[in-house]
């Protein structure tokens, strides 16, 4: 078994990851571990015996995910990365965009008031990081929930052994600019074969809400055409698989990606946030660089 093997199923199936670390102490009762430095701690057994309990973890709720992800200082060239989470992001902007107090902040995002301060100084330390010593701050991230997303119509029910589709739709084929999507087409996929169809719409929802309406849709993977970083990465975040850069017809593509032979743009974009641009962003290089789909 290698290193840290059997923390990683644990932290998977009870909610805590213990880690590699420095001498650490962890106790309970008259049970006492010590001095853990590189070690695994056949720490599965122990909770089995009821000698140590894993702390149950909430998720933090998000109400809004950022559609901007990554700030970097113009007049240099940033050399070093600040990471800031999706929760500390969403503390920043109840507390200091909507002026909520924490007791208000910490209702919204579902955990207590406590964390929200420990969440919100983090959060501020990290910007103040980014701001003095010029380096690029990006939002991604954490162990958090999406606000639900009320879907106005009823989506066809999704067995476990299932695997959802969603593809950006319009007119039969591939609508290439994600955040702009008006419809998308869901096909569930068992046994190697596409099983039921449905065409769903988005009722509006934009950038930064069109990952919790594919998570509440139960999507496993989306195909697209063009899409931002922050989106990409909010659906990275949603636990979604993406498919970029795709053209053509949207059942072809579908079918493409069941048989294993979609070709598709893993660094296809659209940096056209806030111009118009008729819902068409211009992606000559999504031709030009193709993976194909496994």
């Amino acid at each position: 078994m290698k290193k840290g093997a059997l923390c990683h199923r644990f932290s998977r199936e009870n909610g805590i990851f213990i880690s590699k670390c420095s001498t650490e102490i962890v106790t309970r009762g008259s049970f006492l571990l010590t001095n853990v430095t590189n070690s695994i701690i056949a720490i599965t057994d122990i909770c089995r015996k009821g000698l140590l309990m894993p702390r149950p973890v909430r998720c933090r709720r998000i109400e809004q995910l950022p559609v901007y992800r990554s700030f970097s200082p113009d007049d240099i060239t940033a050399t070093e990365d600040v990471h800031m989470t999706v929760a500390a992001y969403e503390a920043l902007r109840l507390l200091d965009g909507e002026g909520l107090t924490q007791e208000a902040c910490a209702a919204r995002m579902n955990i207590a008031r406590t964390t929200v301060t420990a969440i919100y100084e983090s959060a501020r330390k990290k910007v103040a990081d980014a701001l003095v010593h010029g380096k690029r701050l990006l939002i991604t991230g954490g162990f958090c929930e999406f606000k639900p997303v009320e879907i106005q119509q009823t989506i066809m029910e999704k067995g476990s052994n299932i695997m959802r589709i969603a593809v950006t739709y319009e007119n039969g084929e591939v609508f290439q600019h994600f955040g702009h999507s008006e419809q998308f087409k869901l096909y569930d996929v068992e046994d190697g074969k596409i099983t039921g169809e449905q065409v769903i719409d988005t009722n509006g929802s934009g950038h930064g809400a069109l990952a919790g309406f594919l998570q509440a849709a139960k999507v496993d993977a989306l195909i697209c055409g063009g899409i931002g970083m922050g989106a990409q990465m909010a659906l990275a975040d949603a636990g979604i698989k993406l498919y970029a850069g795709v053209q053509g017809s949207a059942d072809t593509e579908a079918k493409a990606l069941v048989s294993g032979t979609l070709e598709y743009d893993p660094d296809a974009h659209c940096d056209h946030h806030g111009h118009h641009h008729d819902g068409e962003c211009g992606h000559d290089h999504c031709a030009d660089h193709h993976c194909h789909g496994n």
